[in-house]
């Protein structure tokens, strides 16, 4: 799976501090002079535009930050930790797992933006910190502490303003290829498109980010062809353009199953504007049909549109439409990190 995966952080242990005591030649008395151990680093995420995928942390689940270094005498404190950067896609969201619950962390959407996921542990005190007017000449220190350690679930829904959802070889990754600059694949069997895919559409001084989402089939909200994995990505788009083949026997119940699908996988998908766009027109079978088309779809209640995505026909008024409804759609809102729960110990009456 490229959009969720699952990996453990472990922030390094703060060094120790050292044991020791002032020795020149003209101080005979020289008391303790043990420096505090280096912090241990941490483990930090980082959101990276150049990625899109979680596919690379499939390769190595355990992330592990370095040692500080150890105190030494003449009061020299140990070096800190080095952290480890972990390049995340831009719309990822960070999870703990806490007792078969996940809690959120953070929600990594603009590039640069870091989040400390495993934080390193405190270094130990060297000895000088201990003398006292009583104890003047402490022979201890303190260990390093334990950095923090959590096991993650990294999920990533993209970031795309317009979401563009079907069945299998309906056309969508030829209507991204036409409006984009974008390459997805396109070939004759389904699930071409085994990712989700991003491009920009360019119109005058204003531009949109559009996805190709694979393509959708019954039960998908329970698994099915590549199921949930991606109707995730849909989540976060704030239109949906549903493109239906002219070819197929019954396209109203084409669209009837896939928004089933959406709205059994999350009720709230029924409250994102959708485009109907009828693809194919370019055959002439389906040109022929256009009219007992638009009776059929007459009753869904959205804007249907009939146009090729092979040769461009129909797709700017597409487009266009596209635009006019970004721009009365407010962006849908991030997940929110949530406090940890405290659990306190009670006193005994």
């Amino acid at each position: 799976m490229i959009d969720r995966v699952e990996i453990s952080v472990f922030g390094g242990r703060g060094g120790s501090g050292a044991m020791s005591f002032l020795r020149e030649k003209y101080v005979p008395y020289g008391g303790p002079d043990g420096g505090d151990g280096g912090g241990g680093g941490d483990v930090i995420l980082v959101a990276d535009n150049s990625i899109t995928t979680l596919s690379d942390l499939r390769k190595q689940r355990n992330y592990r930050a370095g040692k500080g270094d150890n105190g030494k005498g003449k009061r020299r404190h140990g070096k800190k930790g080095n952290s480890v950067e972990i390049k995340v896609p831009e719309g990822t969201i960070v999870r703990e797992i806490m007792a078969n619950e996940e809690i959120v962390l953070g929600d990594l959407v603009k590039s640069g933006q870091t989040l400390v996921v495993a934080k390193g542990g405190k270094g130990g005190l060297g000895n000088e910190h201990f003398a006292t007017s009583a104890r003047q000449a402490p022979r201890f220190s303190q260990d390093g502490e334990p950095g923090e350690k959590r096991e993650l679930v990294l999920d990533l829904k993209l970031l795309a303003d317009v979401g563009l959802l079907g069945r299998p070889n309906v056309g969508k990754s030829t209507l991204i290829n036409n409006v984009s600059a974008a390459k997805s694949k396109v070939d004759s069997y389904p699930f071409t498109t085994l990712e989700p895919k991003l491009g920009v559409v360019e119109m005058g001084y204003e531009s949109f980010v559009i996805a190709d989402i694979p393509g959708l089939i019954e039960g998908a909200h329970a698994g099915h062809g590549l199921g949930h994995n991606f109707l995730r990505h849909i989540e976060r788009t704030r239109v949906l353009i549903h493109i239906i083949d002219g070819t197929t026997q019954n396209p109203l119940a084409d669209f009837e199953e896939i928004n089933r699908e959406l709205f059994l996988f999350n009720s709230l998908l029924k409250e994102k504007p959708q485009i109907v766009a009828v693809n194919k027109i370019d055959i002439s079978s389906v040109r022929e049909s256009v009219r007992e088309l638009e009776t059929n779809l007459a009753g869904i209640g959205v804007p249907v549109y009939f146009i090729s995505a092979a040769t461009g026909e129909g797709v700017p008024d597409l487009m266009n439409k596209t635009l006019e409804i970004l721009s009365k759609v407010n962006p849908p809102p991030m997940e929110e990190k949530k406090e940890f729960r405290v659990f306190r110990p009670k006193p005994i009456n």
